[in-house]
């Protein structure tokens, strides 16, 4: 076995001094550079995970999906009813508006979507939980008795004109106010109001109490082809829906 040679080491590390030098210092910068382009610390970590939980996608439910929910209806990329669940129609929907704006087709509600949408993804909720179970009940027996055998936007939509007339000072500020105030609705003169309403009229004033509002706030709605009030024809029809004109 050789003898180890203590001083030919020595010159051996003398002569690569600067090598040694310039790897050393070559891997010392990509340590530091790799920090600073991303620091990967636990705070990091959780802001990221802070940022996807807020992104609204397939299975979620709640006001925030709501909120969607109606903003595409609105934008006229329909999910159908107002319920809060994140379902197969409301991902086709997202899909749909996302490639009519450019957007990444995922069908994933995050910060470009929500903000295309004119939404934000921080918490909170939309529609109104002031009603009771007996405002929705008698603004359900309402739109039955109005709109029946309208298309459902059209049912929504009169329920929307009750619900815009309590929020305005012009009107009664209850449902029951605006309901039964003399003369606002025919069928609470003839009686029609009396009858129960069907699912489609209970799902229409959920959506309108969700904050579903197609007319985009009317105070009023006719039939050009029953209405017998001059004084309707005199306000600016703002559109139809189904057989009735919605003007503020």
């Amino acid at each position: 076995m050789k003898k180890f040679d203590k001083t030919q080491f020595v010159n051996i590390i003398n002569k690569n001094k600067l090598l040694i030098t310039i790897i050393c210092a070559l891997i010392a910068f990509a340590c530091f550079t790799t920090a600073i382009v991303y620091p990967f610390t636990s705070s990091n970590v959780a802001q990221v995970d802070s940022l996807e939980a807020a992104a609204i996608r397939k299975g979620d439910s709640g006001s925030k999906v709501k909120e969607i929910q109606r903003k595409l209806n609105e934008l006229g990329f329909s999910v159908g009813s107002v319920d809060g669940i994140f379902g197969s129609k409301t991902l086709q929907a997202v899909k749909n508006f996302q490639k009519s704006r450019g957007l990444v087709v995922d069908g994933i509600v995050g910060n470009a979507t929500a903000k295309a949408l004119g939404i934000t993804l921080s918490s909170g909720s939309s529609g109104n939980s002031n009603y009771s179970g007996g405002d929705i009940y008698l603004l359900a027996k309402t739109i039955h008795a109005e709109a029946r055998g309208e298309p459902y936007i059209g049912q929504v939509a009169v329920g929307a004109v009750v619900l815009n007339r309590v929020r305005s000072s012009s009107f009664p500020n209850t449902i029951s106010g605006v309901v039964y105030q003399p003369w606002a609705f025919t069928a609470v003169h003839d009686g029609q109001i009396n009858l129960e309403p069907n699912d489609s009229a209970m799902r229409a004033a959920k959506d309108a109490m969700n904050g579903w509002d197609p007319t985009n706030g009317c105070l009023y709605y006719f039939n050009p082809a029953t209405a017998t009030s001059k004084w309707i024809w005199s306000r600016e029809v703002k559109l139809t829906i189904g057989k009735h004109k919605f003007a503020i």
